[in-house]
């Protein structure tokens, strides 16, 4: 009978899998109204008025990330204080809210409210901490880590999707399905995800949050992980379309392959890492390949021709990063904090990554109108050699807790 109970305790249970799994797909969705535009916009935008601004552009594709930084930290409190549930339906409202309006794309200016208000929805840290209030400690870094999954997994999905759902719905239809899959998201909250079970408060200490030497990194690193990806999508479908001559819709012969391969290259490091304590040096590892293919891409764009199988290797290496990158740090994020402040370092993480996206989009937009697409990828490999510095002197990072030992 101990045996069994143990066995039992080392398993996820059905409420924390339904719950994990319905509330990653919830995040999922949330980062694909995100995603989906990357790879189309900043062609679909010179059809616009002012679609011929970069700088624009970049702060179409930026804005969600700007009022996402805004709105972590108080949707987190605010549903410490009124309950998780409710602040994510609200948030989604807003989602829904904010899509319909970038549906109308009458100019970029429209679209950037659109956006602007689709990221006032910042629901990422009431998620991940609903997710912490319905997972036992000894499970938590699991359904952290599934979260991180279903980001690296809607990025992936988005690159393949967008091309061929512009060339059948255009961008208008793109905003309205999303609006239309965020209120199916909302069912979701309502119907699927579980009530977390009643838990008595941790106190925690935000400061003691703040000044964690590798917290900070990770806060950090996930800053310039997604200022790289979003600056790198503000002039890459220009430069695939003009210098390469590969049509918009046909891009998807591109992403679909390096993504699916870069799904199955990604996990033997993080397997191999989490398995043999090696998380630090996975960690350097897609870092410096980061640091390349952002040389490569700097040294490729300056180019008048384009080379498919240089720009596929390219991308390819670029996927893999990101996606090692991308479903491991949420979860060490959880391990690396202080006991009892899980949920203050989810959001500070949250509110960096909302912060990078920002960045990225407008920063990358404002260097490609000014200097020329090259500036966006040097900026990128200044941005990936700093994150390679600070990160080469951070401590070896923890493995996962093994479950205890079943008696015989």
């Amino acid at each position: 009978m101990s045996a069994t109970l143990d066995s039992t305790a080392s398993r996820m249970n059905a409420t924390e899998i339904r719950a994990s799994a319905s509330l990653a797909s919830i995040f999922g969705l949330r980062m694909l109204g995100l995603f989906l535009i990357l790879p189309v916009f900043a062609v679909h935008a010179r059809s616009l008025p002012g679609g011929d601004n970069a700088t624009l552009v970049g702060l179409a594709m930026g804005m969600y990330g700007l009022t996402q930084a805004f709105g972590q930290i108080p949707f987190g409190m605010a549903s410490d204080r009124y309950g998780r549930k409710r602040i994510i339906i609200i948030g989604l409202l807003l989602f829904v809210m904010g899509s319909l309006i970038a549906a109308v794309d009458a100019n970029v200016v429209w679209v950037i409210v659109g956006r602007a208000v689709q990221g006032a929805g910042a629901v990422s840290a009431a998620v991940t901490a609903l997710i912490a209030d319905s997972t036992r400690d000894e499970h938590r870094t699991k359904a952290m880590a599934l979260v991180g999954a279903s980001i690296g997994l809607t990025y992936a999905a988005s690159l393949v999707m967008a091309p061929l759902l512009y060339a059948s719905i255009g961008m208008r239809g793109m905003f309205l399905l999303v609006a239309a899959l965020s209120l199916a998201a909302i069912a979701v909250v309502i119907y699927i995800v579980p009530e977390a079970p009643l838990r008595q408060a941790e106190r925690a200490s935000f400061a003691e949050v703040l000044r964690h030497p590798e917290l900070m990194r990770m806060n950090v690193g996930v800053f310039v992980l997604h200022a790289i990806q979003m600056s790198m999508f503000v002039v890459l479908p220009n430069v695939l379309v003009n210098a390469g001559g590969i049509a918009l819709d046909q891009h998807w012969k591109i992403y679909l392959p390096v993504v699916l391969i870069s799904f199955v290259l990604m996990l033997p490091p993080i397997f191999l890492g989490e398995k043999r304590g090696w998380m630090k040096q996975v960690f350097i590892s897609a870092i410096v390949l980061l640091l390349l293919v952002e040389l490569g891409l700097r040294a490729l764009v300056a180019q008048t021709s384009l080379s498919f199988e240089l720009i596929t290797a390219l991308l390819l290496a670029f996927f893999v990063a990101f996606n090692i990158l991308e479903a491991s740090q949420p979860s060490l994020v959880s391990r690396l904090a202080p006991a009892g402040a899980r949920g203050a370092a989810l959001g500070v993480y949250n509110t960096m990554q909302a912060i990078g996206l920002f960045a990225g989009g407008a920063g990358g937009g404002l260097l490609a109108q000014h200097f020329g697409a090259p500036s966006v990828f040097t900026a990128g490999c200044l941005l990936a050699l700093g994150w390679l510095i600070m990160a080469s002197s951070m401590k070896s990072l923890p493995v996962r807790a093994k479950p205890a030992a079943v008696p015989t």
